[in-house]
């Protein structure tokens, strides 16, 4: 942690729910001129498409399991290094992973490979990291120790494999058989690396159907925002005065004295309400610390380097 330079990170698999605390966050950087760099979690796999396709293959040949979920497939060093790197001088380095055809034409590269790595800008109030594994502790590296806040997207596995299922099929034409595989590949990995992490973290946010997704695997919608809840548990180290939140958020109620209950439909408000204050103090005592009285109205404020 470091009090100076703020490290965010957002922890998880389930994509819907860090695009909201991605939404929320945005919002609250411009509202209070906060400057954040970015660093998108697949920056730090170790190999590019095509390898880990290769890698995979080997693997799977000699009995191992390989995917990234797991350290193998990830430098956790490398981000474990960069996120010391921030907290002591509030600079270094960041590249991209592009995901899409429209993220790799902008670049000018193929689907599936690396940018160069590059500078941050040095000019900047907090790095945001999302990926999975912004709290992961393994084989002697610990990644936990450096984020000043650590979000949870936390897993409902059936909800989770629902939605990624669907997705597989439906936007990258892969079969149900192979969206299964994929799943069953994961597994080990997915109960090993990712899931103890949210014991790690500050706050984790965990979207709960009220719907039957008792079957992942059959043909059922992905539940709507009217047909969920988001349960949101705190440590005690960010506690909030639960009183305003159960005010200001219609429907919401509290399940224990550590957990607050919203609509789905709410999901983003909460967020925000939750938030604010949180990162109110982070950038109040950063600056204090950084000597910083005013910023220039000219500095811009938001998420730099955030690809679409």
């Amino acid at each position: 942690m470091s009090a100076k330079h703020p490290i965010v990170a957002i922890t998880g698999a389930m994509e819907s729910g860090s695009v909201s605390v991605i939404q929320a966050l945005e919002r609250i950087f411009y509202r209070e001129r906060v400057k954040a760099v970015y660093i998108d979690g697949s920056a730090f796999r170790r190999y590019d498409r095509t390898a880990m396709r290769e890698e995979v293959r080997k693997a799977q040949e000699e009995g191992r399991t390989l995917g990234h979920f797991g350290p193998e497939g990830n430098h956790l060093d490398t981000l474990a290094s960069l996120f010391l790197e921030y907290a002591t001088v509030g600079k270094g380095a960041y590249r991209h992973y592009l995901h899409t055809a429209r993220q790799a034409e902008k670049y000018g590269q193929a689907v599936g490979t690396f940018t160069p790595w590059e500078p941050m800008d040095p000019d900047s109030d907090l790095l945001l990291y999302r990926g999975l594994h912004g709290a992961a502790v393994v084989d002697g590296i610990d990644v936990a120790q450096y984020p000043d806040l650590s979000i949870g997207i936390a897993p409902n596995a059936n909800l989770e494999w629902m939605a990624k299922i669907q997705h597989e099929i439906k936007e990258k034409g892969v079969s149900l058989d192979d969206a299964k595989t994929a799943l069953l590949n994961r597994l080990h990995d997915y109960v090993h690396h990712i899931t103890p992490q949210f014991m790690r973290t500050h706050i984790n946010f965990q979207l709960i159907p009220l719907v039957d997704t008792s079957d992942p695997f059959g043909a059922e919608a992905v539940p709507s925002p009217d047909e969920c809840y988001l349960v949101i548990r705190f440590s005690k180290q960010f506690q909030p005065d639960f009183v305003p939140l159960l005010h200001d958020i219609p429907g919401a109620f509290m399940s224990r004295r550590n957990t607050l209950v919203v609509p789905s439909s709410k999901t983003l408000m909460a967020i925000e309400l939750v938030l604010v204050p949180i990162i109110h103090n982070l950038i109040d005592h950063s600056r204090q610390l950084r000597g910083i009285t005013a910023v220039p109205e000219d500095r811009g404020a938001g998420v730099l380097g955030l690809v679409e």
